[in-house]
């Protein structure tokens, strides 16, 4: 693997780059492999990245129905935070965000982390104690959380609309939340993986899986079979369609979330800003446009374009919120299809069926996951039993009823 550095990059500029050798690669797929992991996306990418890197299990098979990174991964926000009630989801998040810290470092891929800061406002003095309440647990957690004044508000956030229909009582800020590049994040990874020896197949669509006494042996590709010693689901919103396959019934709904962006401008928002009440929130690029959101599609779907509605609506909050922008034009938007279980918690860990894992049910949650969710996937994976920081995330929770309810931390409805 080419050691990227700035030495490297002044090389590859005065050879007009024309010698960089490719991230990765394109191989056919063997026969067999040690794991089969259907998804490159960044959960399935990193999976196979750590399943090599920390286990020394390199005989692995990322296989992707498209091209790599363009599911959920490449169509999000980019948020990454930890700032979640219950402490099953707080260790999590946090285990994820302090990866993404040093990614960059580890994956020798630029990642484009900016931690400035995520802002979420109430608007009432019943949110701000609710917020309060929230601030507080998070802190309990061992993670950083910090109320907010109107004034520290209005001096973070000039543009802000304080005095609107919704006035601002004050918020809550995680400090090192923040955005990260989806395209580099799974490029680094995919990058790593390859580096490692992992093989990732792209246009290869997974249509069946092979059983035998209860236990899953091989998929069924378009490709052709390729035999598996175990096998990993990482395909976000399409888990109930595979889980199908081997009669498992799933408590996921699969809808269309969108986000769109601005024609780019100058910088004037270096926070990421959360609304629960307007419900939408919003970050400026590094590009300068400014990327936002809200709830999910009122229906189930797995069109990956969105409706006028929800685009309507998101307009309108951000125009709430920050008036500033109303000569601005909407550039493009888009949608993924996000996996919703009932208390908005993942779905990770062995399956009912021996040999088959399963890492789902993300929700709006995927991309800040995605390194914390690849290192225990790994982890589950290589030891046959869940990661300890993922133990209460199995799909068992739905017969016991010991469900991690973390609808509130979402910011949105969905």
């Amino acid at each position: 693997m080419h050691h990227y550095s700035f030495l490297s990059l002044l090389s590859g500029a005065f050879g007009r780059h024309r010698r960089w050798s490719q991230a990765w690669r394109s191989p056919t797929p063997r026969k067999s492999y040690d794991v089969v992991i259907v998804g490159a996306g960044g959960h399935g990418l990193a999976t196979a990245y750590y399943l090599a890197k920390k286990y020394g299990i390199r005989n692995v098979a990322v296989l992707e129905k498209g091209w790599l990174g363009g599911g959920n991964t490449g169509r999000n926000t980019q948020v990454s935070r930890s700032n979640y009630f219950w402490p099953e989801s707080a260790a999590f998040y946090e285990h994820s965000l302090k990866l993404y810290e040093g990614l960059s470092r580890e994956l020798n891929f630029n990642v484009m982390l900016s931690q400035r800061g995520i802002l979420t406002l109430a608007h009432s003095h019943h949110e701000l104690e609710s917020l309060r309440r929230w601030a507080n647990a998070i802190q309990v957690n061992g993670i950083d959380s910090e109320l907010m004044t109107p004034e520290q508000i209005r001096k973070l956030v000039p543009l802000l609309n304080m005095d609107g229909r919704f006035p601002v009582h004050g918020g809550f800020i995680q400090r090192r939340g923040g955005i990260s590049r989806h395209d580099a994040v799974a490029w680094g990874y995919a990058r790593g993986a390859n580096a490692l020896g992992v093989d990732i197949i792209q246009q290869c669509e997974v249509t069946g899986f092979r059983q035998q006494s209860d236990r899953v042996v091989g998929v069924d590709t378009s490709h052709g079979q390729i035999d598996a010693g175990s096998v990993v689901l990482s395909v976000a919103g399409h888990s109930t369609v595979l889980a199908g396959k081997f009669g498992l019934r799933l408590p996921i709904n699969s809808m269309a979330l969108q986000a769109m962006v601005s024609e780019p401008i100058k910088p004037c928002l270096d926070t990421v800003v959360l609304s629960p009440t307007v419900h939408m929130y919003v970050s400026q690029s590094d590009r300068g446009e400014l990327v936002l959101g809200g709830g999910a599609d009122i229906y189930t779907s797995y069109a990956q374009r969105g409706g006028l509605p929800a685009c309507q609506q998101n307009v309108t909050a951000l125009l709430e919120l920050f008036p500033a922008f109303r000569q601005l034009r909407l550039m493009r938007q888009w949608a993924g299809i996000v996996d919703i279980t009932p208390d908005t918690t993942p779905i990770m860990g062995p399956a009912p069926i021996a040999g088959l894992y399963l890492n789902c049910g993300w929700g709006t949650g995927g991309y800040k996951a995605i390194p914390a969710g690849g290192d225990t996937m790994a982890y589950t994976v290589a030891n046959a039993k869940a990661h300890p920081l993922i133990a209460k995330f199995g799909l068992d929770r739905f017969v016991s009823g010991a469900l991690i309810d973390e609808g509130a931390a979402a910011g949105v409805s969905h």
